[in-house]
């Protein structure tokens, strides 16, 4: 299954339609934003995606959100998202609550744990755990990176946007 990673896009419009040109050319079965989308108005840009979204700390209008994301089809997690994919076992955290983070890795009940938060991309392995950081669309941040994940290879690569 190939996955298409994001997170804090912080209504970096570019940013989005860029990368929804990106995960469609790459032909994800689905995406998944890590939070702080921030205005759920945001989330049209996603439409034609099978998209998962997890709340961020900067994404404050949950019910706006919830409809915003359920008008594309996609799912709303308010935070936490868990799922089996390819027989693999899956979490997805905003990651602003270091504490709740910290305690999925450690679980090592996850082949794969995705969050967002820092703006910084990431992947680094915990023990058996993956854990991958797509990066930021932040206006400050200088690289603009999501990520692209092939379960059935394990091979995930970061696209600069």
């Amino acid at each position: 299954m190939i996955i298409g990673l994001i997170s804090d896009t912080h209504d970096n419009v570019e940013s989005v339609k860029k990368s929804v040109e990106i995960f469609k050319r790459n032909e994800v079965d689905f995406a998944i934003h890590l939070g702080d989308v921030v205005a759920p108005l945001t989330m049209q840009f996603f439409f034609g995606l099978k998209m998962k979204v997890v709340k961020g700390n900067c994404d404050g209008d949950v019910a706006h959100m919830k409809k915003k994301v359920s008008e594309i089809n996609g799912e709303f997690f308010k935070s936490q998202l868990t799922m089996n994919v390819d027989r693999k076992k899956i979490a997805a955290v905003h990651g602003d609550n270091e504490m709740i983070l910290d305690k999925l890795i450690a679980s090592q009940e996850y082949d794969y744990i995705f969050h967002g938060h820092t703006h910084q991309k990431k992947d680094e392995k915990a023990g058996k755990t993956r854990v991958i950081n797509p990066g930021a669309h932040y206006p400050t941040v200088e690289e603009k990176t999501i990520a692209i994940l092939d379960t059935e290879k394990d091979h995930v690569r970061f696209v600069e946007v």
